[in-house]
């Protein structure tokens, strides 16, 4: 049952127990269809995230570059995009900020997990997908600029830890992206069908924006857009390392 949120209770509270309670208010429900939780967004989250963001200790934006640096796993998100595959693993996500301005969110995706397929599916890999991004700040804003979407097919018996993840991560960066920024491709080359290949690139051709509604060293509250015409999107993610 889903209780209504008093706002002046909630200004009561100390920060600490506004996190916890805004944890414990997603807790186990990333997997919701996405437009129940846009309404559930609009319903219950938003006081939450309006107190917090009153609350926000680093609102300058180049003083949150420090504060994100590290990897972080979103634990409630209304962005389409996490999902374009079946079968995400929740644990396994993974938002990655390095500081040299590279910036990565890492899934791992085993499909068929709940299918009549299940036995057979088993035996496939697992598909690790990687989005790519540099970030800078500009006038007191983030700046996000999409570099590169890369996949790894995995044995799904193996997780992808978060060592994993970062190796991989540094690994591209180091192998890919030298001082000068090449062209953006404008076609991915990926081992996918072509339907998900072209939601992929729509996301990946676009130029996001991003802002921190609350950020500390521990939560994170993100509002995105793929572009100023779509609507916001909204993430919760917790620090991992």
């Amino acid at each position: 049952m889903i209780h209504l949120v008093n706002s002046n209770h909630l200004s009561s509270q100390s920060t600490s127990e506004l996190k916890a309670e805004l944890l414990e208010r997603v807790k186990g429900r990333d997997t919701d269809p996405l437009s129940t939780k846009v309404q559930y967004y609009k319903n219950i989250l938003t006081p939450y995230i309006e107190e917090l963001t009153q609350r926000n200790p680093y609102p300058i934006v180049a003083e949150q570059i420090p504060i994100v640096l590290g990897v972080w796993t979103p634990v409630w998100s209304t962005i389409p995009f996490h999902d374009t595959l079946p079968g995400r693993s929740r644990e396994q996500s993974y938002q990655i900020f390095h500081d040299d301005s590279y910036y990565a969110n890492i899934a791992r995706y085993t499909p068929g997990q709940n299918s009549l397929w299940q036995k057979i599916s088993a035996k496939l890999p697992a598909i690790d997908l990687m989005v790519m991004q540099k970030y800078a700040v500009r006038d007191n804003k983030w700046y996000i600029q999409n570099v590169g979407i890369e996949q790894a097919f995995r044995n799904r018996e193996v997780p992808l830890s978060i060592e994993e993840a970062e190796s991989w991560f540094s690994s591209v960066v180091s192998n890919k992206f030298q001082s000068t920024q090449e062209e953006l491709p404008q076609a991915l080359d990926l081992k996918l069908d072509s339907k998900t290949v072209k939601k992929l690139e729509k996301t990946y051709l676009a130029t996001p924006q991003l802002e921190h509604l609350y950020v500390d060293c521990d939560l994170r509250i993100v509002k995105t857009q793929r572009e100023a015409s779509q609507r916001p999107s909204y993430t919760i993610a917790i620090r991992r390392q």
